[in-house]
This record gives structure tokens, sequence and C-alpha cells, in this order.
């Protein structure tokens, strides 16, 4: 298994093996593997000539610095989970130096009003911090296919235009949600809750597959207004927010329309450990 530390070797690698027919897709991640992860990959070596996984955990997306601090790191690990894959996937899992080149600061961007939904207003800057890395990594990588999960919904949409605003020709595929079989989303921040905690996060996935089946005769301010209410008294849970968005543009649901796609986006705290969740609603 190819493991690179420094994007000039990599570049240097992918050129001498690519093709004019061959394609690479490419799954960036922030290691702490999961179930997830893997299949977003299985994916990308079941449709392109090569695979590159990029582990990096990329400061300039964290706007908490102890968040950023208790990061799982576990690169040993995450390495022998990707060989029981296979033995093609080419790792690249750089040092910030490498990636930043002395200056780790983000570039900003605009995404058409997306970054300032949801994620853009609990955490500031945390979507020029993505977008910096995305870009500089499609850059090094080149891919021709990129894989990212749904949980992200909000970053999928996000990656999908910065790409179409930067003319990057590259293909953003997005994955389902791999959940635990409490329902619980994967997710490297899992590791971090204690076995109970696990356990009983699994009220988040509940708690929208319930607002799902209320969504169908219900208005979204009295699901937002029951969701609330069912965190309210549970001492384990702070909830962020619980918003109902239009898909293409994330913008907060006024009336529900006949053609539109809707879904609901949720961010809870469990023990100041923050998890993200979505469900389609239509």
């Amino acid at each position: 298994m190819q493991i690179f530390n420094k994007n000039i070797e990599l570049k240097e690698f992918l050129a001498s093996v690519k093709t004019k027919n061959s394609t690479i897709g490419f799954v960036p991640t922030m290691g702490a593997l999961h179930a997830g992860h893997l299949a977003l990959m299985r994916q990308s070596l079941q449709e392109n000539g090569f695979t590159v996984v990029s582990i990096f955990v990329n400061p300039t997306q964290f706007n908490n610095p102890e968040d950023l601090a208790k990061y799982p790191r576990t690169l040993e690990a995450d390495v022998e989970k990707m060989a029981t894959l296979s033995d093609k996937i080419i790792i690249f899992a750089p040092t910030v130096e490498d990636i930043y080149e002395g200056e780790t600061t983000a570039k900003s961007f605009e995404y058409d009003g997306l970054e300032h939904q949801m994620e853009g207003k609990f955490r500031p800057g945390h979507f020029d911090g993505v977008g910096t890395i995305v870009k500089r990594l499609f850059e090094i990588v080149a891919p021709t296919r990129a894989y990212f999960g749904e949980k992200d919904f909000q970053q999928l949409q996000i990656v999908k235009k910065l790409v179409e605003k930067y003319h990057i020709p590259v293909e953003i595929i997005g994955c389902p949600i791999y959940r635990e079989p409490n329902g619980l989303a994967m997710s490297s921040r899992n590791e971090r809750l204690s076995s109970t905690e696990r356990k009983e996060a699994a009220l988040i996935f509940t708690i929208l597959k319930e607002a799902k089946e209320k969504f169908q005769t219900q208005d979204a301010d009295l699901i937002a207004a029951w969701v609330k209410n069912q965190f309210k008294n549970n001492p384990l849970f702070e909830l962020e927010y619980f918003i109902i968005a239009d898909e293409s543009t994330l913008l907060p649901i006024t009336f529900k329309e006949k053609y539109k796609k809707y879904r609901a986006f949720i961010a809870v705290f469990v023990n100041n450990i923050r998890l993200i969740d979505t469900i389609t609603l239509n």
C-alpha cells in the first residue's frame, strides 16, 4: 500500500501511473475511519482505476480549538482498516506544513448563500476552511470523481458549488449515511462518547424519523417546537439547532411547495461532543 506524506511525491506518482483513459477516485477524510468512510472507498475502488484517500485533520475548519485538539488521530489503525479493502489504495497523509506551506490560514469563499445556513451560522469560518482544504486537495490529486457522505449534506452542497464556481473538472458523488445498529449516524466523533452516551445518542435519529412522519401533516414550525421539547428535559443533550430546509438552497422552509425536496438538519451536543445528522423528508 502506497503512503505519501508530501504532495509533490504524490503528484509525481500519479503522473507516472495515470494514462489517458484511467480515472482517479478520491475520498478526502480526517481519519478515525469508520464503516461509512470504508463504503466511500469501496465505491471509488469499483468505479475508478485508482483510488486516493487523504487523511488530514484540517485546522482551518475548526472554530473550536478544543475540538481540534481532541479530534481522534489514528493513522496506524486507519491504514489497517483500508488494507482490509484493498492493497491498491493510495494514501495521502500530509503534514500541516506540506498543505499550507507555512501559512495556516483559510481563504474566503462565497457559495451563493449556502455558507450562511446551519453550520455556517454556528461555526464561523468553517466553510472557508472546508473550501480551502478541498480546493487544495483537488489541485494535488486532480481526481476524476470525489466521494462525500450525505451526513454532512450542507458540506456536500458547498463542495458542489465550489466545483461549479471554480470550474474544477471533478464529479462530486454523494453517498448514503451509514448508521450504527441503533441508528446513530457514524462519525469519528462517536469514538469520544462513552458506551452509555453512544447508546442514548440513538435518540437523535429516532427524533428525526418522527419529524419525518410529522412533516406529512404538520407545519415546520410546529415540528421544530416539538423537537426542541424532546431535548428540553434531557440533561444529557443540548440541542444547538433543528432546521427544516429546502435541499437545493438550504434556506429554512416558510411553507411547503409541491415539487421541492425538503430535508431536516440537526446538531446536538452530547456531553460537549457535537453530533450532526440529517434526513430527507419527502
